[in-house]
C-alpha cells in the first residue's frame, strides 16, 4: 500500500469521476479537479458561495455544485473549462439536485418538496414535476437510465410515477398500497420496484413497471418495521433489514422468505469466523503523563481470532432519547452477489459477513470502536472500512488487515470510498483526505497486524 500526502477539504465532499480518472474535492467554495494518478490540479473552479453538495455526470464530463442556501447550483465542465452553468430556483429554494441519467439533464427539488424541475444542458429546455413525496428515498433511477420512479402524496394518499428519462413523459403513475410510503428502489435488472412502509408499519410490496402489485410482504405487526433494504446485484434477492434486529431475504420469484438471520450476542455456530481487534498501547516513560502524540507512538493494533463462542458488545438503546439507535440500518451485497454485509446499530462495533449461496454467516468483525463507514470494492468481493481512528481496516475472503496511516496522529478517517476500478481508496478525515493505492501484492488482503 502506498499513501498520498494529505490535502485539505471541507465539507467531506470527495468523490472519484465515474470513469476514475479524476478526483474532485472542495475547499469552502473552490472545486478542485486532480488527476487520480498523480493527485496533480487539473482545474480550480471557483463558486459564487460555499458549495454544500458535488455530483458527476455519468460521462465524468461535468460536476455540478449545489449551494443550497442560495438555491444555486453551479455546473462545471471538464473539456470546456470556460464553459459555465448557473441555475438559480429562486424564491422557491433549493432542498436537493441530482444529475439525471444521461448526465445532460439537472433535476432540483424546490424547499418543501412543492416540485421537481428538470433542467436541460442540451437545448436549456424546463419542465415541472408536481407533488414529490419527502421520505427517504422519493426518486430512484432505474439500471441503465431508462425509467425513473418517483414517489408522490396527493390528496392524502400515495402514488408512484414512472417517468421515461429519455423524454421525461410520464410512462405510468399509480396508487400504492401504503399509508405513509418511505421509500422506493429499483431492481438491478429493471424490471420491478420495492416500495416500503414508514418504519411504523413493516410492509414491502413488489410493483411491476406497469404499475401491478405481484407481492406484498410483512414479518410482524404492531411494532417498528424496516429500516433498510438492498437489492442483490443479481436481482434474485431482496434484503430486509428491521427494527427487531433481524435481516430477512426475499426470493425474486415467490417474494417469500428464504432465511431470516438474526444478530445475536454470542457467536457460537461452527464455521464461523469472529476476528476482533486488539490494540497494544505504547507504554508510558517515566515522568510522562501520556505517550507523545505522534503516529510513531500511537496506538497499533492487529485482529485475532476468538474462539467460540464469542462475545458481541452490545449497547442497550436509551428510550428515552429520539430515534433510538437499534436495528439493522445498513445492508450490501458485495458486486459478485457471493456476501452481504449488515451492521445492527445497537451492536456499532461489529460488522456481520454472510454467505449468500450458504444463505449462513461466515465472519464477524468486532472492532475496538464503533464502526464509521463501510464500503465494498466494485471489482472483487472485498471491503474496506474505518471506525474514526487513524487505521484503515480491509476484510476479503482471504481474511482481514488493519493498517495505520503514516501521517499525522490528527488524521481520523470518517469515510472511506472504492476507486471505481477497485486499484485505490479514498480516505476522508474531518478536514483532510488522502489516497491509498493498492499494489499487486495487496491485492490478496491476509490476516496480519499493522
Amino acid at each position: 500500500m502506498n499513501f498520498s500526502e494529505l490535502f485539505k477539504h471541507t465539507g467531506l465532499l470527495c468523490r472519484f469521476s465515474p470513469d476514475g480518472k479524476y478526483l474532485a474535492s472542495v475547499v469552502q467554495y473552490r472545486l478542485v479537479i486532480r488527476d487520480v494518478e498523480t493527485l496533480q490540479v487539473l482545474n480550480l473552479f471557483s463558486c459564487v458561495d460555499t458549495i454544500q453538495y458535488i455530483e458527476w455526470s455519468v460521462d465524468s464530463q461535468f460536476v455540478l455544485c449545489g449551494m443550497y442556501k442560495r438555491a444555486l447550483v453551479q455546473v462545471w465542465s471538464l473539456e470546456n473549462p470556460d464553459w459555465t452553468c448557473k441555475i438559480d430556483e429562486g424564491s422557491a429554494g433549493l432542498s436537493e439536485v441530482r444529475w439525471g441519467p444521461d448526465g445532460r439533464h439537472i433535476l432540483t427539488t424546490a424547499e418543501f418538496h412543492l416540485r421537481i424541475t428538470v433542467w436541460s444542458l442540451l437545448n436549456k429546455t424546463v419542465s415541472y414535476i408536481k407533488y414529490p413525496k419527502q421520505c427517504q428515498k422519493g426518486v430512484d433511477f432505474s439500471t441503465g437510465g431508462k425509467y425513473m420512479a418517483l414517489a408522490e402524496r396527493r390528496d392524502c394518499k400515495d402514488y408512484v410515477s414512472v417517468f421515461a428519462c429519455s423524454t421525461w413523459e410520464l410512462v405510468k403513475h399509480f396508487e400504492t398500497a401504503t399509508e405513509d410510503l418511505a421509500g422506493l428502489e429499483w431492481s438491478p435488472d429493471g424490471r420491478v420496484l420495492a416500495v416500503w412502509e414508514s418504519l411504523l408499519q413493516y410492509k414491502i410490496l413488489i410493483y411491476s413497471v406497469d404499475g401491478r402489485c405481484l407481492a406484498t410482504y410483512s414479518a410482524y405487526d404492531h411494532a417498528l418495521g424496516v429500516k433498510s433494504v438492498a437489492w442483490a446485484p443479481t436481482s434474485q434477492f431482496l434484503a430486509i433489514g428491521s427494527y427487531d434486529q433481524k435481516v430477512r431475504i426475499l426470493n425474486h420469484i415467490t417474494w417469500k422468505t428464504v432465511t431470516e438471520e438474526d444478530h445475536p450476542a454470542t457467536i457460537d455456530t461452527n464455521n464461523v469466523i469472529v476476528y476482533k481487534e486488539t490494540e497494544n498501547r505504547p507504554p508510558v516513560l517515566q515522568g510522562e503523563s501520556t505517550p507523545p502524540r505522534s503516529s510513531l507512538f500511537s496506538t497499533h493494533s492487529k485482529y485475532e481470532i476468538e474462539p467460540l463462542p464469542a462475545s458481541i458488545p452490545v449497547v442497550k438503546p436509551d428510550p428515552k432519547k429520539a430515534n433510538p439507535k437499534m436495528g439493522v440500518g445498513s445492508l450490501s451485497f458485495s458486486c459478485n452477489c457471493q456476501y452481504m454485509i449488515s451492521r445492527n446499530d445497537n451492536m456499532p462495533h461489529t460488522l456481520w459477513v454472510w454467505d449468500v449461496q450458504r444463505l449462513s454467516l461466515a465472519v464477524v468483525l468486532v472492532q475496538a470502536a464503533p464502526i464509521k463507514c463501510i464500503d465494498w470494492d466494485p471489482c472483487q468481493p472485498r471491503l474496506a472500512l474505518c471506525t474514526g481512528t487513524n487505521k484503515l481496516y480491509m476484510w476479503s475472503p482471504a481474511g482481514c488487515l488493519s493498517v495505520e496511516i503514516p501521517a499525522e496522529a490528527s488524521f481520523h478517517i470518517q469515510s472511506v470510498k472504492w476507486h471505481p476500478g477497485g486499484e485505490a481508496l479514498l480516505l476522508i478525515g474531518k478536514d483532510e483526505m488522502c489516497v491509498c493505492f493498492l499494489s499487486n501484492s495487496s491485492q490478496e488482503t491476509r490476516t496480519e497486524d499493522s
